[in-house]
Order: structure tokens, then C-alpha cells, then sequence
């Protein structure tokens, strides 16, 4: 652990020339004084750092400088770049691992493609923290200690006992086979079995995971892509499903196919509004789904579900309808 950090922190004086003690200690995650701890051991080690003083100071190698990475071409290298997703990393406690990997990627680069490799990279922008409306794209946050011991389970092919709260549910504990982790629009989930049945666990939801030393029961080879859309297909098909037929503008159709299951029927009417019916996951998501495009649309069937949009919008009816006291 302390040898990687002691090669990042030759990377980031390489690429990023003089920096302070507390500049170095926010980059690498770890206090002042390990820093300076790490400068001494590099230094005695015979790494040429030496120290500034002054308002401007910190410290600096000798111009010249080289350490000794494996090389990778230009294209190599800008595809690390721009395909390393921060976030996704952190998905899976690796944001730190990722950070340091950039700059060992970097260096790996003869000195006359270094720049023009960084320089296009940053032209590239993948996976925006906001979107074009500005709504914030968040990332879960689940802590590294119990990422880290659910990623060790699934490497090492070890049981995993789990604290995993469920949807609505007191958080229980559960002893499972780990088959590996997925990542979809920065969440996180845990493809695993349960006295061998499959099962799916969102990382967000887990309270605390431990690693057992028993072996997992589970195949030597997964297809992960492949279980994936397994059990992707058998969610979307299961459950209290409905089917809603709908007016639309057309101008919000695939705001409203984006969030349905599936897409029965539709033909165009004669106010030129498409009939669309759609089916939901249950009552909840197809109440929600309706409700998020206004008067852009209205539910024809089931009645029920007219109601209850009708119920809702003469809620705020009212709310809104009175002067304010």
C-alpha cells in the first residue's frame, strides 16, 4: 500500500512540478506528516526531491527525472484517459486506484506524446456530473470498507455474509455466493446466490459485509454480461405489472417509452396525439410515469389509475387554488 503511494507521489511531482505538503496530503488521502514521512523514505531511497522554503515553496524533483514504467502508444494511453470512469471506479471502492492509475498511464508515455495525450483528453468529456437541464447526476455512495470486503469475496470465490437492507424493509443478515459486481449509471450491484437461488443486491442498500472463509458454490467461469441481462429480463417481466392505455403528445413519446417496460401498441389519433399503450413495473411506477408528463398526456385505462392521477391533481388544485394567508 505505502509503495503505490510513493509512486504517486513521484507521478504527481513529474507531471505537476512543486507542490506543498498539504497539496500533496489532499491528492493522496493521507495526513501532512505521512507526507512528509513519504518525501524522507524517497530521498533516503536516493529519489532526487528536494524541498522549497517560502511563501511559494514544496517540494520538487531535479529536472530530468525519470522513473521506469511500462509504455504505452498514444492512442492506448487517450483511450485509459477518457474511458476511466471516476465514478464507476468508486462504484466499486477503486476512485483512489483509478486516480493513481491516470497518472502512471501519463507517465508511461514518451515525453513527445505526453502533452499532446493529456491535451486531448481534456477536449473529451465523459459522463457529466449535471446534464443539459442541469439536474445533478449522483453517484451512490456506499463506504470503501465494505466495498472493498464484498470485492475481496468475489475475487478470492469466498462466502459473503451481508447486512442488506431491502426496499422497505429492517435491515437482515444473509449469507450468499458472490458471482461478481455490476455498475449501471453509477449504481452499484452484487450478482450473488442464496442457497441457490439468484439474487441481486444494490450496494447502496448494504449496512455491512464480511468475508467467510468458506468456499462460494458457484461455476469457475461466468458470463457476466449474460447474467446480467438474465436477470434484467426476469425483473422487468415479474411483479404486479399493468398495462396503460394513453393519450400523448408526440413530442413527449419517448420521454414516456424511456420509462415503461415495453411498448404494446400504439397508432396516431385524429387530434394527431399518439394512443400508446405501455406496460409498468406496477400501479407505483405507472402512476409516477403519467404524473412526470402533465398535461402532456392522459391515462384512457385502467380507471383506477384515472382516478388517482385526478385524485392528485385536485389536491393541488386546491393547494394552489386558495390565496395565500
Amino acid at each position: 500500500m505505502r509503495a503505490d503511494r510513493l509512486v504517486s507521489l513521484v507521478l504527481l511531482l513529474r507531471h505537476r512540478g512543486r507542490l506543498s505538503a498539504a497539496t500533496l496530503a489532499r491528492e493522496l488521502e493521507v495526513s501532512t506528516r505521512t507526507v512528509l514521512r513519504d518525501i524522507e523514505a524517497l530521498s533516503a531511497a536516493g529519489v532526487p526531491v528536494y524541498a522549497e522554503r517560502g511563501r511559494h515553496g514544496g517540494f520538487a524533483l531535479l529536472p530530468g527525472f525519470q522513473t521506469e514504467l511500462t509504455g504505452l502508444n498514444h492512442d492506448e494511453a487517450l483511450a485509459l484517459l477518457i474511458t476511466g470512469s471516476r465514478r464507476g471506479a468508486q462504484a466499486f471502492g477503486l476512485g483512489s486506484a483509478l486516480a493513481s492509475a491516470m497518472l502512471k498511464v501519463v507517465d508511461a508515455l514518451p515525453e513527445t506524446q505526453r502533452d499532446t495525450a493529456a491535451g486531448a483528453a481534456r477536449r473529451l468529456l465523459v459522463d457529466p456530473e449535471i446534464d443539459l437541464l442541469s439536474r445533478r447526476v449522483t453517484a451512490e455512495e456506499v463506504p470503501d470498507t465494505i466495498v472493498a470486503e464484498v470485492r475481496r469475496a468475489v475475487f478470492s470465490g469466498h462466502k459473503l455474509r451481508i447486512h442488506y437492507a431491502a426496499a422497505g424493509r429492517k435491515p437482515q443478515w444473509r449469507t450468499v455466493d458472490p458471482i461478481g459486481l455490476v455498475t449501471v449509471r453509477d449504481q452499484g450491484y452484487l450478482l450473488a446466490t442464496r442457497s441457490g437461488e439468484d439474487r441481486t443486491y444494490r450496494l447502496s442498500r448494504l449496512r455491512a459485509a464480511e468475508e467467510l472463509p468458506e468456499p462460494a458454490q458457484r461455476a469457475d467461469r461466468v458470463d457476466l454480461d449474460r447474467a446480467w441481462q438474465e436477470r434484467s429480463t426476469r425483473f422487468r417481466t415479474g411483479g404486479d405489472q399493468v398495462t396503460v392505455l394513453a393519450r400523448v403528445n408526440p413530442a413527449r413519446r419517448d420521454e414516456l417509452a424511456g420509462t415503461a417496460l415495453a411498448v404494446v401498441a400504439e397508432e396516431t389519433g385524429a387530434d394527431g396525439w399518439l394512443r400508446i399503450e405501455v406496460t409498468f413495473q406496477d400501479a407505483r411506477h405507472a402512476e409516477w410515469a403519467l404524473w412526470q408528463l402533465a398535461s402532456d398526456a392522459e391515462a384512457l385505462a385502467p380507471q383506477w389509475l384515472r382516478a388517482s392521477l385526478g385524485d392528485r391533481a385536485g389536491t393541488i388544485l386546491t393547494r394552489y387554488g386558495a390565496r395565500p394567508e
